[in-house]
């Protein structure tokens, strides 16, 4: 446990560094990025390791790994964030753990989630995920909604009851006129928040970049990352 400790608290420190250099490269603020570190694949015991390292918040991407995980950690002060592909049938467990659902793409996961968030006596904080590579009105490859459908699912989460609109997620997208260009995308996911913010000001959360490409991220405005690799390590499976 002493040697997993150690080689959390180094590439933690290593991550901060990247964050801290993008950071002054981009003339931004360190405060104003929050590492969110994406604890999927990887064990309760893990999750309170980065705790005592100082972490708070954490990620997930699949309720049947994030429920029990959750369950054993709900002592540690942490922030739960849900990223991954939200099918219906598990909006009620995941409703009952996060904090956040950053991929909010469709009217009926509103309903969901909003009439799980309700019955739980919980206030959900939801980011819309928002899909690069899709063409009008077409889902994503990743998941996520088109950017023209963006004002209207904004106003179905801020209309919902137990719901808070808080702003958008992306994921760097593998096909269409952003494929290999994260910048680009990321810089694209922030002019479709400066439009998102006229109607909704308090929509402010712009999660983008991972390990790879945070730089990119921070250099474009993001204020969140998720890191996972650069932080854990490369992913073994669970079970």
């Amino acid at each position: 446990m002493t040697d997993r400790r150690s080689e959390l608290a180094g590439n933690l420190a290593r991550v901060e560094e990247r964050v801290a250099a993008a950071c002054a490269a981009s003339g931004r603020k360190r405060s104003e990025v929050t590492l969110i570190v994406v604890t999927k694949t990887y064990p309760a015991s893990d999750v309170r390791l980065l705790s005592e390292l100082g972490v708070r918040e954490v990620a997930e991407n699949r309720d049947q790994d994030a429920a029990p995980k959750a369950a054993a950690c709900a002592d540690l002060p942490l922030r739960w964030h849900f990223v991954g592909q939200l099918q219906s049938n598990k909006v009620r467990s995941v409703a009952s753990y996060a904090d956040l659902v950053q991929s909010v793409d469709r009217k009926r996961l509103v309903n969901a989630l909003s009439t799980a968030a309700v019955r739980a006596g919980r206030e959900l904080d939801c980011l819309l995920q928002v899909a690069l590579d899709a063409e009008s009105g077409d889902a994503g490859g990743r998941g996520g909604i088109a950017p023209d459908g963006v004002a209207d699912l904004a106003d179905a989460v801020a209309e919902s009851e137990g719901l808070r609109l808080r702003g958008l997620m992306t994921v760097a997208p593998l096909a269409g006129p952003y494929a290999g260009r994260p910048r680009a995308a990321f810089e694209r996911l922030r002019e479709i928040s400066s439009s998102l913010r006229v109607a909704h000001p308090a929509a402010t959360m712009v999660s983008a970049g991972m390990s790879s490409d945070l730089e990119d991220a921070v250099a474009a405005g993001a204020t969140h990352l998720r890191v996972g690799t650069a932080v854990l390590g490369v992913r073994p499976r669970l079970g």
